[in-house]
């Protein structure tokens, strides 16, 4: 009995010994991923980015109002910030291809198809928006396309078109003329912002 347990650990062995030949010298670890890598004075090394990260000072509110207002505001932005970055690359598309057309009036119909395509896709959504977030994005179109909405507007429509638009928006207390300062007005915003893109927030 003795000798049988013997040779079952012996063959045991042989078979552990012969499996562990057969394993590769340096085995991948489970759930490891690829990186880059680089080589420094001989010895190659991963090469890893990593993404900036923004270390703004402590808020200190004053009260549980200020509190609610900064919390407010970044669910605003949150709610905004996609749809001035969506509207960014809908000008710049419609500018790119614009120049591609050969007269006036080829450009002229394709801007009123354009016009006609964002009112049916934006009207539902922008009238989910509040009033504080209709202006806060106002602003961030300006933070994200370099230009007012007015402006945008009339370049693309006309004066007469940005008149009208600029008088609607101006019966409800708003103004599609107003421009994004992130150094003074919307520092906050624009902290708020930042750390949004980022995923701080």
């Amino acid at each position: 009995m003795k000798n049988r347990l013997l040779i079952l650990l012996w063959l045991l062995a042989g078979c552990l010994a012969e499996a562990s030949a057969q394993q590769p010298e340096h085995p991948t670890p489970k759930g490891g991923f690829k990186v880059a890598v680089c080589v420094y004075q001989g010895d190659t090394i991963p090469s890893v980015t990593l993404r900036n990260i923004y270390v703004y000072p402590h808020l200190a509110f004053k009260n549980k109002k200020q509190e609610k207002y900064y919390w407010r505001l970044v669910r605003d932005v949150k709610k905004t910030l996609p749809l001035a970055k969506e509207i960014r690359l809908a000008v710049v598309e419609t500018y790119e291809y614009i120049e591609t057309l050969p007269d006036k009036k080829s450009r002229e119909r394709h801007l009123k198809q354009v016009e006609k395509g964002l009112k049916k896709q934006y009207t539902p959504i922008m009238k989910k928006l509040t009033f504080r977030q209709g202006k806060l994005l106002i602003k961030l179109v300006d933070r994200e396309c370099h230009q007012s909405s007015y402006e945008l507007i009339k370049a693309f429509m006309g004066p007469f078109k940005a008149g009208i638009y600029q008088a609607f928006a101006a019966l409800f207390g708003a103004s599609l003329k107003k421009e994004y300062d992130p150094t003074d007005d919307d520092k906050l915003v624009e902290r708020v912002v930042i750390l949004v893109e980022n995923g701080q927030l």
